[in-house]
């Protein structure tokens, strides 16, 4: 396996993940998940299995004083994805923490997750997680990026507002949600509102389906370095059936 490689600013670094990373993976979910519940957490164990299931998969970024802090990381697994059914659950696709559902010929790379030490953020590390996972796309040529995103900013407004109706608001960009706004900045697109998706009670359970198409171009993807008209190459690759998962269905 090649290993990725990707200098971050102030001389960090996104690399793939290595099983010497798994304990510190496994303290930032501690530090950037408090809320969830813990059998829905990844463990150092977990980390270790994930490297050996699928080892370009996964990700971390390392700060640029000694290299050696995780201060950012991705899991991900790849998927054939039932754009006809779209509900699912967290639990479905993790399995107990061993990413059981990978596929290793699935058309699509699910992101189960990512995360930034909350001193790190605000400064491009989750956007170059998401281009790194894009330049995996692109490498083995799979039909785009799917995850399913939470909605932090419910837990404000719930008692005044649906889930469904604080969705569409981000959706059409009336609300501002610190995770959904976020990912449809990098370029997901939202099709569908998760219900009891995922153990958490600071989005009351919910999450929002995104997808994003092999055709976007990620600011921090290595193929644009290159000179890479990446909207012309792979458009019409992986577009989802008609009106399958839009929002609102």
């Amino acid at each position: 396996m090649n290993m990725y490689y990707r200098k971050l600013g102030g001389g960090g670094v996104i690399v793939n993940a290595r099983p010497e990373h798994a304990p510190q993976m496994e303290e930032l979910q501690k530090i950037c998940f408090p809320t969830l519940a813990d059998q829905e957490r990844f463990k150092s164990v977990h980390y270790l299995k994930h490297i050996q299931l699928f080892g370009s998969g996964q990700f971390v970024a390392l700060n640029g004083l000694n290299g050696r802090l995780v201060i950012g990381a991705t899991t991900t697994l790849r998927l054939n994805f039932d754009f006809e059914h779209v509900h699912h659950t967290f639990a479905d696709v993790i399995g107990g923490g061993w990413l059981t559902a990978h596929q290793p010929d699935g058309e699509w790379l699910y992101g189960a997750d990512i995360s930034v030490r909350p001193e790190n953020r605000g400064g491009g590390i989750a956007t170059t997680l998401y281009a790194a996972r894009q330049d995996l796309v692109w490498k083995l040529g799979l039909k785009g990026q799917i995850t399913a995103g939470m909605i932090p900013g419910y837990s404000e407004v719930k008692d005044k507002m649906s889930a469904q109706a604080y969705f569409q608001g981000v959706v059409s960009r009336r609300i501002k949600d610190p995770t959904l706004s976020m990912q449809m900045k990098v370029g997901f697109e939202p099709r569908a509102l998760l219900a009891n998706y995922i153990n958490d009670p600071v989005s009351d359970n919910y999450a929002g389906l995104l997808v994003l198409q092999a055709s976007k171009c990620v600011p921090g993807a290595t193929f644009q370095d290159v000179g890479g008209a990446c909207a012309e190459r792979y458009v019409g690759r992986g577009n989802p059936p008609a009106g399958a998962g839009r929002p609102g269905k």
